[in-house]
């Protein structure tokens, strides 16, 4: 079965889903299995997705107009369709620079597996970056802004550092200059997200 998704990023009424939804029911989806959202691409929790996502059973096959329809961020489009290809569901996308991708196909799957090392790659280089940083901080003595305080730098490395599993919390808080509390309060023991982390991340990007 195809079930699309479609989103729309303002709430005003002043954008629409008929775009999309004529895209996806012209690839053969069920309009009336097509889930919707007027949120953010850089919100991961959405209430039109997750139904979506729980909706979805294997050798189903995800649809969406754009790729930037599911999320703006790589690190979150990458972990959905892992965790869809594991549930044994395809996604398929429709138009713009993520078209090549269709995962029910050998093709669509490398051009994804490309996708996914950009992301690891993104990962690592901020993970290199920060720990430079710091390292570089701490030769001269400094420690960086007021005692325990999260950064985006500092965000960006404890979620990539708490979703490995040979990770000691106690060694990254140290690296980081913060607290236990402090971590928990910005990410999740896996690395994903609070609403601590979210605040910040809007924050910084109303700032850039």
């Amino acid at each position: 079965m195809k079930i699309g998704y479609a989103r729309v990023s303002k709430t005003d009424g002043s954008q629409v889903h008929d775009l999309q939804r004529d895209a996806l029911i012209a690839a053969g989806v069920d309009p009336e299995q097509i889930y919707e959202d007027a949120a953010s691409g850089r919100l991961d929790k959405r209430p039109g997705l997750d139904a979506c996502l729980k909706a979805l059973r294997r050798d189903d096959t995800l649809v969406i107009w754009k790729l930037d329809r599911l999320g703006r961020d790589l690190r979150h489009l990458v972990n959905t369709v892992g965790d869809l290809t594991k549930r044994g569901i395809g996604l398929k996308v429709l138009a713009g620079e993520g078209a090549s991708i269709d995962t029910t196909t050998a093709n669509g799957r490398l051009v994804f597996a490309i996708f996914a090392g950009l992301a690891e790659f993104e990962r690592e280089l901020i993970v290199e970056r920060t720990r430079a940083g710091l390292a570089s901080a701490r030769a001269r003595g400094r420690h960086g802004g007021r005692p325990f305080k999260m950064t985006l730098a500092k965000l960006r490395l404890a979620q990539t550092a708490m979703g490995k599993p040979e990770t000691t919390v106690a060694d990254l808080c140290a690296e980081l200059g913060i607290t236990r509390q402090t971590l928990y309060r910005y990410v999740t023991p896996t690395g994903e997200l609070r609403s601590d982390g979210e605040k910040l991340l809007r924050r910084t990007s109303r700032r850039a």
